[in-house]
């Protein structure tokens, strides 16, 4: 039986431009959680975010956050993995000074930013909801950075190869979204968070299923046997997936079906 499901969000769980869990699949976490089985959020987002997006079971389930660099669950911090500070900023004035880029840098738990336009602090304000601090300096940050990401409002694909061949010996660089490109520790990703987590609660590769779209999933699907790959996703990513699927809640249901016919 299933005791672990982990789910990607951004164009697998929230799909069509919807900014809100469905409730059904709210539901099905919460059954499953009277069951024993454990449902992970494993998201390149950050960990309050992802927190106010499943506030009903917000208590009862995991947080793989920032592509892995981050692991909380029942208020334990499992793994933070911090980026080289010189090497972070280097990477950060390059992508400020890089036309149509924007930074975003993960804290644990805040983001900074400095906009060069209005619209970027709206969008991750008011659109992606992250907890947001902008500065006007890099000193201003006081913690460690786990994360580094650009963004692109035009498509990331311009950027992405310049981005991987200066700096893609230093960070693992991941094309996270059609905006999006995600930096972090080389030995970071959402596969080795899963299999953290995995230790924590005895799950092993035949009792953990996982869901994702993108190229930042598939070594998540890698540790999981019931791997399913949205199909709206490329070839690549349906092809590194045991399974394609329209949606994450009918599969949740035919899981939450199985452990009741087990009753």
């Amino acid at each position: 039986m299933i005791k672990l499901i982990a789910s990607d969000i951004d164009g697998t769980l929230l799909t069509g431009g919807n900014r809100e869990i469905p409730a059904k699949v709210i539901e099905y976490i919460d059954i499953l959680s009277q069951y024993g089985v454990v449902f992970a959020t494993a998201s390149g987002r950050q960990y309050p975010n992802l927190r106010r997006l499943f506030l009903p079971v917000a208590d009862k389930i995991a947080y793989i956050c920032e592509n892995g660099a981050f692991i909380k669950y029942k208020g334990e911090v499992l793994f933070k993995s911090a980026m080289d500070c010189d090497a972070a900023i280097e990477l950060l004035k390059d992508i400020e000074a890089r036309d149509n880029c924007e930074f975003l840098i993960s804290g644990k738990e805040v983001s900074y930013i400095k906009p060069k336009e209005e619209g970027y602090l709206i969008h991750m304000r008011d659109h992606v909801k992250n907890d947001i601090v902008v500065i006007n300096d890099f000193k201003e940050i006081k913690e460690d950075i786990i994360k580094v990401s650009v963004y692109n409002k035009n498509g990331i694909d311009n950027d992405s190869s310049y981005y991987h061949e200066k700096f893609g010996s230093v960070f693992k660089d991941t094309v996270s979204g059609k905006c999006w490109m995600d930096f972090v520790n080389k030995d970071v990703n959402k596969g080795a968070a899963l299999k953290i987590l995995k230790e924590k609660i005895g799950a092993d590769f035949e009792e953990s299923a996982s869901f994702g779209d993108n190229f930042n999933d598939l070594e998540m699907f890698e540790e999981t046997y019931y791997s399913y790959a949205m199909n709206t996703s490329c070839a690549e990513i349906r092809n590194s997936a045991r399974y394609v699927t329209h949606d994450v809640e009918s599969v949740l249901f035919d899981i939450n079906m199985m452990y009741l016919w087990q009753k």
